[in-house]
């Protein structure tokens, strides 16, 4: 079947609001899905006396704290105490709630007690076929109801063209995800004088399984103490928190004019 120009730009825009939900159906909000990483007997990286998990969810409930006080933000966490998740349960998580976008928080470490900065990473696009068979699986449940051809105005997850707007999906999910990225590290190095070590790509499952934009945050390395001591404070947390909530705010009235 061949596709004409305004074919694809009706996929599209079908998709988006149909499968990613821009706006929540039932409060209009914007939903983000905030992850604190690791958990329970996952403690994730520990030096110096620094915990991983212990910290990232700290930061994380924070960063909801900030949120959930904004008007139009719906706020979903994956854990808001110290339970082990699942890795491959996190993105489900994400994916139910139809999220507008989902934030990842974890800590770095490494054997040199040397190096230090906030990173933030985007999905890789050599896993972008993941990403796509997640949309489509998802996607599937349409089938089950009754006139979903009419409800979905042709939309079949089952046929090519179909299969082509979700391709042009997740590109524009990508695309996103670097601009809330860029929110969120150009906050950290213009308000916190924070080191910043950049924005980048890799085959993050947590990130390569939602089909909506999402960052995977690296608040800095717990393998340095200095850095550590930093993340590991209520101030730390709090500023981090700040900038991380801000960058989200400002992705949403950048890139959504509300």
């Amino acid at each position: 079947m061949k596709l004409n120009y305004h074919s694809f730009i009706l996929i599209a825009i079908l998709i988006a609001f149909s499968n990613t939900c821009v706006f929540s159906q039932d409060n209009q909000n914007f939903t983000v899905i905030l992850d604190a990483g690791h958990g329970g007997k996952d403690p994730g990286n520990s030096h110096h006396g620094f915990v991983e998990k212990d910290i990232v969810l700290k930061t994380t409930l924070k960063v909801g704290s900030y949120l959930e006080k904004t008007p139009g933000f719906t706020v979903i966490y994956t854990r808001t105490t110290d339970v082990f998740i699942e890795l491959a349960k996190r993105p489900k998580i994400a994916n139910k709630a139809n999220g507008n976008a989902f934030v990842s928080i974890h800590c770095n470490a490494v054997k040199n007690y040397l190096p230090h900065g906030t990173e933030t990473f985007v999905m890789g696009m050599s896993r972008s076929d993941l990403n796509l068979e997640v949309a489509k699986r998802e996607n599937s449940v349409i089938l089950l109801e009754e006139n979903f051809k009419d409800t979905y105005q042709g939309f079949d997850p089952t046929k090519p063209e179909s299969l082509i707007g979700l391709t042009m999906l997740q590109e524009e999910n990508l695309s996103n995800s670097i601009m809330l990225a860029t929110e969120v590290q150009d906050n950290f190095t213009n308000n916190l004088s924070r080191n910043s070590r950049g924005i980048k790509q890799q085959p993050l499952w947590v990130l390569d399984a939602v089909y909506m934009p999402s960052v995977l945050i690296e608040l800095g390395f717990l393998s340095n103490k200095e850095e550590g001591e930093y993340l590991n404070s209520e101030a730390g947390q709090d500023e981090m928190a700040l900038q991380i909530a801000n960058a989200i705010i400002a992705y949403k009235k950048k890139y959504f004019g509300l």
